[in-house]
């Protein structure tokens, strides 16, 4: 049983919550140079920036002045909200930014040397982790440079691999993804979502697996929802809204979410519905089928939080009621799987760790202790083989534990060191699962884990020419301003001399429970190949020490975020890593929230700052799309304590006139439908208009791309190029002799 996508809405904001969106999931397998010496090229005296002077774009402003509880907002910049594909004058601002930041990045001699390098370090296969289904093998494969990854199947593991689905032949740009395939029971027909443009909105498509053939079924308007098949391989659960009054498909807010169940081989107009409450338009829903087939499980859900209530429907009888397992909205209760007719739970109900509990559906009001909280965060659990196999958080680095049904323990899995997993899925019958492990200099290698013995065989090797010796990953702990003890990961080449002159990149997240671990990235190594050091700090906000951890940067308290980020930055300056002028920073999303924030309250800390896709705005937000979800995490500006709170730093509302401030360097893209890039071009257009000192403040504005998810290779590999240039000229930089070459 699959836990639902349902808030992978901290998916509903963070999408490009972590550093790589598109970084490739598992295997990495290309040479890389290991004799990247410290001698020095030649650069300019000054870098481009400073030998230029930076004419932007003018920005129109308007009277526009809002009352908050009786405080009057200046908001001049409301104009650039509007819809770049509806509103030409906003479509003008966009190319004339645009225009200056493109002229600018390309003439800084090292960005075509990165952008080079990038592109050899990523042109290798790249595999996915394989799921089972049918009685056969399907995974993804990437040749290297391949845009999207193509959709395989084997009949067995050592079978020669069959190509199923390339969604490279979609689109002449790559802009067209495959977000997500499942195949039916009988293995004979896979259904899948197609993403246009990087929007948040799915349309499901269907493949005859035994013929090639694709099924006249469409189904539109899906958003932030799985595809379920029925035991019966006779069609899908899925979740979708209404359809959107046209032109306003990337910006009017989601309301009337519904679960419907599609036959194959009809019309979408037939879709049977399955469950919804018109009577909460804010409530949505994910929908997952237990492995034996007896339940669909309906996860109801109403912001970011994980704090559900739980219905489920008897799928052996098809008269059967949706009926109310759980209510009330007071705690976690992600779906594990089931036990005849118990359904296992990860819930943190007297338990801010996590425990697993079931709940039998013939004694509904009895809640049943599995698996007790420990020391650890709970961060997932499945059942495979008849075994549970759950995966902890200890200080943000993962440690799996594999119980049995009845909660004894049967073993810990041995992992390669401090790093990350991932896998660990299937049905409750399996032999066998998958999964991945990784760290910061430790590429991707996925391993076959037999449920019975417990052993654990490499099925993906990775042979990447570096040596991962080569790099320094060490986790330390720093002081907050409040006394927090605060967890960071630092990661650089060995032998980096700590004598403050290292150009460092601080990253962090801080917000809606999601918790930042060590992962591999090809952009995050072609950085420390720079010669830059590499900082990932692990905020409150995030899931990373459960939910009083999480609950400790969120509404009232967010500031904690920005004081632990502001003192990860300090931390790192007085422990001679860096100093203030070589200290970058940068996040995406609500991260790109913490990168303005931060700037704001310290501009002189950080010598460059890339805010991603950003929250900006923090009075507006919840106007569009899916920003009503958030306030879960931040509040709203309609309760006026809560504005007090979002007022005092938000982004937009927080720059300062006469300011300098550091190079900042602001992304977003034109499709984003879930953060609507007018929180960027509105961010952008003030530092611009505020900025004093010389340093220079862009806007860099992808086409055809949204929040993150199903950016193409191409896209990907020319973003990065732009950054890692981006502050190599404001860092002022150095790379080492023959980089790129």
């Amino acid at each position: 049983m699959r836990i639902p996508l349902i808030l992978v809405l901290a998916g509903a904001l963070s999408a490009c919550g972590n550093d790589d969106t598109a970084t490739p999931s598992t295997a990495e397998t290309e040479p890389m140079k290991k004799d990247m010496a410290p001698a020095q090229a030649e650069r300019p005296a000054m870098s481009i920036a400073e030998q230029r002077t930076f004419d932007y774009p003018d920005t129109a402003k308007a009277d526009q002045v809002d009352d908050y509880h009786g405080t009057q907002v200046a908001d001049p910049y409301r104009w650039l909200e509007e819809d770049v594909r509806e509103a030409e004058d906003v479509e003008r601002w966009v190319a004339a930014q645009n225009d200056v930041t493109f002229d600018y990045l390309k003439s800084i001699p090292e960005r075509d040397e990165i952008e080079t390098r990038l592109t050899t370090l990523w042109n290798y296969e790249k595999f996915d982790i394989p799921f089972k289904q049918g009685g056969k093998y399907f995974f993804f494969k990437n040749d290297g440079l391949q845009n999207q990854s193509v959709l395989y199947v084997q009949d067995t593991l050592d079978a020669e691999p069959k190509l199923v689905i390339d969604p490279n032949t979609w689109s002449d740009d790559g802009t067209v993804a495959l977000a997500d395939v499942e195949v039916s029971p009988d293995g004979k027909i896979a259904a899948y979502a197609v993403q246009d443009g990087g929007s948040d909105w799915r349309t499901i498509e269907f493949l005859n697996l035994e013929t090639g053939e694709k099924l006249t079924d469409k189904v539109e308007w899906m958003k932030f929802s799985d595809i379920e098949w029925a035991p019966d391989s006779s069609g899908v659960y899925y979740s979708r809204y209404p359809e959107p009054e046209e032109g306003a498909e990337f910006q009017s807010l989601n309301h009337n979410q519904a679960v419907y169940f599609h036959s194959v081989g009809t019309n979408q107009d037939n879709d049977t519905l399955v469950y919804t409450r018109p009577d909460h338009p804010d409530w949505g829903y994910g929908a997952s089928v237990t492995d034996d087939g007896q339940y669909l499980v309906i996860i109801v859900w109403k912001g970011t939080d994980d704090r559900y209530q739980v219905a489920y429907k008897d799928l052996s009888h098809a008269d059967s009621e949706v009926t109310m397992l759980i209510e009330g909205f007071d705690n976690d209760y992600t779906p594990i799987g089931s036990d005849g007719t118990r359904l296992l739970f990860r819930t943190d109900n007297n338990a801010p760790k996590g425990r697993i509990v079931a709940i039998d559906v013939t004694e509904p009001d009895r809640l049943i202790e599995i698996v007790g909280e420990t020391d650890n965060v709970l961060y997932f659990a499945d059942i495979v083989g008849e075994q549970l196999v759950a995966e902890y958080l200890k200080d943000a680095r993962s440690q799996v534990i594999v119980y049995g049904l009845d909660g004894e323990q049967v073993r810990e899995v041995a992992l390669p060191g401090i790093g990350s997993v991932g896998g660990f899925a299937g049905d409750a019958g399996d032999p066998e699962t998958f999964y991945s492990f990784s760290s910061f200099n430790m590429p991707p290698t996925i391993y076959r884990y037999d449920v019975a013995s417990g052993e654990s065989s490499e099925f993906k090797t990775v042979s990447v020419d570096f040596d991962p010796s080569d790099y320094v990953v060490k986790q330390v702990f720093y002081t907050s301003k409040d006394g927090t003890r605060v967890p960071m990961f630092i990661s650089h080449r060995e032998g980096v001399e700590l004598d403050g002159t290292n150009p460092t990149l601080l990253y962090g997240y801080g917000g809606f429970n999601v918790s930042l671990t060590p992962s591999f990235s090809i952009t995050r190594l072609a950085w420390m190949e720079m010669g830059g050091v590499y900082a990932v700090a692990n905020l409150r906000g995030g899931g990373e020490y459960g939910e009083p951890w999480h609950k400790a940067g969120t509404k009232l308290n967010k500031q904690n975020v920005f004081d632990d980020f502001i003192a990860a930055g300090e931390y790192l300056v007085s422990e001679r890593y860096t100093n203030a002028e070589k200290l970058a920073v940068m996040g995406g999303s609500n991260g790109g929230l913490l990168v303005g924030a931060v700037v704001n309250q310290r501009p002189d800390l950080f010598g460059a700052a890339l805010p991603a896709v950003g929250v900006m705005d923090m009075l507006r937000f919840h106007q569009f799309t899916a920003g009503r979800f958030w306030v879960d995490d931040y509040g709203s500006a309609e309760n006026a304590k809560e504005f007090e709170a979002l007022y005092a730093y938000s982004p937009y509302h927080n720059v300062q006139d006469g300011a300098e401030y550091p190079a900042v360097l602001v992304t977003t893209a034109d499709t984003d439908d879930r953060v609507v890039p007018g929180h960027s071009f509105k961010y952008a257009a003030r530092l611009q208009e505020a900025q004093s000192g010389s340093d220079p403040v862009l806007i860099r504005i992808e086409t055809r791309a949204g929040h993150g998810a199903g950016k193409p290779t191409e896209k990907i590999i020319e973003e990065y190029a732009d950054m890692w240039a981006f502050l190599a000229d404001n860092l002022e930089m150095t790379l080492p002799e023959g980089y790129g070459q």
